[in-house]
């Protein structure tokens, strides 16, 4: 790790720029401390729009993000090794240094009106929050979510933010053709713990507001406990599931402290920073449940874990989401109403 100052940056999570795993050589940047850092947005030349998965972990097989890096800043988050790819650091640069595509929306009808592409449910989300703090002002997720309106294709939307409540119109609109579900991640009701770990996120109040709201609307809506981590916030499972359904939540996933690459020294970084009288507990309870390690990257181990401490948390988890007739995160999406309106336009002249 390099410099390692006493607090982090104003309203951010990372205490330090972790050197790239791409970069032969390190160059040593001092992280300015408590003083405010600015954020810098770069264009993001992307030809494309759609990424694709394999996983059996992740309930969609295709993706969309409007923006990489992210300035939600959430110190556990295990979307920071993508900006090593980019040639950034995952630590401070992954929350300060983000690429925006401006061009989405248009790239995405492009593939959505290709007779290659195959309707199915699409993430919106994934490795960035669509709904991070500048995309009130630049709107490209709600460009993007106008384009699967006009097309009816269906989409999965994760976010920590409240500012999804904005696009209820057009979220009522899918919702109409069984074209989409919103889930909200919640990680703990604790509003000074997430200044701490989440510092640029909606406070735990307002994102059940958002939840209350998208219920009300027709929406079909969930909450994902994400992430648990061992003793700090697992305790929260059975609270944060009883909001979630007062609010209107339909269904609950939940999915255990994952640590890939960088993200294992920064998130020891954030814990020696805030919390240390629990640190060594929390990093024994996550390696009993990582067969000895910090992260285990196995498809079907690194969602949920294993071992005792893993076994409660899954025990606490449905035990709750049964006493509120919560679905296992699933929620109905269909292919069925899918059209391409410009062919629809063109069939017309006939």
């Amino acid at each position: 790790m390099s410099c390692l100052p006493v607090a982090s940056p104003k309203g951010r999570a990372s205490l330090s720029n972790p050197k790239n795993r791409f970069v032969a050589i390190e160059v040593e940047s001092e992280v300015p401390g408590p003083k405010r850092v600015p954020t810098t947005y770069f264009e993001d030349s992307s030809r494309s729009i759609i990424a694709r998965n394999n996983s059996p972990d992740v309930p969609f097989d295709a993706s969309l993000n409007p923006y990489r890096g992210c300035e939600h800043g959430c110190a556990y988050c295990y979307a920071r090794p993508t900006h090593e790819f980019l040639g950034f650091s995952a630590g401070l640069d992954f929350e300060i240094k983000i690429l925006v595509k401006k061009d989405a929306p248009q790239l995405l009808r492009r593939e959505l009106s290709s007779p290659r592409w195959r309707p199915q449910v699409l993430g919106l989300s994934g490795v960035t929050d669509p709904y991070q703090p500048i995309e009130r002002k630049l709107e490209i997720t709600r460009q993007c979510l106008d384009v699967l309106r006009e097309f009816r294709n269906p989409v999965a939307i994760i976010t920590k933010n409240a500012l999804v409540k904005r696009d209820i119109d057009l979220l009522s609109d899918l919702a109409q053709h069984q074209a989409v579900a919103v889930f909200v991640s919640v990680t703990t009701l604790d509003g000074e713990l997430v200044q701490r770990m989440e510092p640029r996120t909606s406070h735990p109040r307002q994102r059940f507001e958002a939840l209350r709201a998208l219920s009300q609307a027709g929406i079909p809506c969930g909450v994902l406990v994400a992430p648990v981590i061992p003793g700090l916030n697992d305790h929260e499972i059975p609270a944060i599931l009883d909001q979630a359904a007062q609010a209107g939540a339909r269904a609950a996933g939940y999915v255990l402290l994952r640590l890939p690459g960088a993200v294992a020294g920064l998130f020891e970084e954030w814990l020696e920073a805030h919390y240390p009288d629990r640190k060594d507990k929390i990093l024994h309870l996550l390696r009993s449940s990582r067969d000895g390690q910090l992260n285990d990257p196995r498809f079907g181990k690194r969602m949920r874990g294993s071992g005792v401490f893993a076994d409660h948390v899954r025990s606490l988890f449905h035990t709750s989401r049964r006493r509120h007739g919560l679905l296992e995160r699933k929620l109905h999406l269909s292919t069925a109403a899918f059209r391409r309106p410009g062919a629809a336009r063109q069939l017309a002249l006939f």
